[in-house]
């Protein structure tokens, strides 16, 4: 399918998708966080999109928002899909797991949980991966300062 195919295909299931043109090969599509996991489950499931292979999975700090990005491909019919979902809440920020719908989002989902301080409602083990339980604060977050650890030259 052609990334246009696709958004005719992908709106004709949510018609509240927004579509953005970026200098990229991929269609990229974002949703709100109450619709992502509905889409995800519909992109894996529609027997013409069957994106049943989830290669990436990203936290992102926009500064006000913080978000994920998703890289999902069909093997079937090898096109490519990039996903994304932002929430404003910084202070207690969730999105839905999409672990029942790709099993690999498990440790992605803790990596960024790890990281950025998302929590991902619905995830079966959802706890650091690669800090410490005690660790305090997410070190890729924009605002985070750690003078304790940090390397100054």
């Amino acid at each position: 399918m052609t990334n246009e195919e696709l958004q005719h295909k992908i709106a004709s299931l949510n018609s509240n998708v927004e579509f953005t043109e970026e200098a990229s090969q991929f269609l990229n599509v974002s949703v709100s966080k109450e619709e992502l996991h509905q889409l995800c489950a519909d992109l894996k499931s529609d027997n013409d999109l069957s994106f049943d292979y989830l290669f990436c999975m990203t936290g992102i700090d926009y500064g006000k928002e913080l978000g994920v990005i998703y890289h999902l491909e069909s093997v079937k019919y090898r096109h490519q899909l990039v996903v994304k979902v932002k929430t404003e809440d910084r202070e207690n920020p969730t999105l839905d797991s999409v672990t029942d719908v790709w099993k690999t989002a498990e440790f992605n989902e803790m990596e960024i949980f790890d990281f950025f301080g998302i929590k991902f409602n619905n995830h079966p083990n959802l706890k650091r991966l690669f800090l410490t339980p005690e660790w305090n604060g997410f070190p890729l977050r924009k605002d985070y300062v750690d003078t304790e650890n940090m390397v100054v030259r």
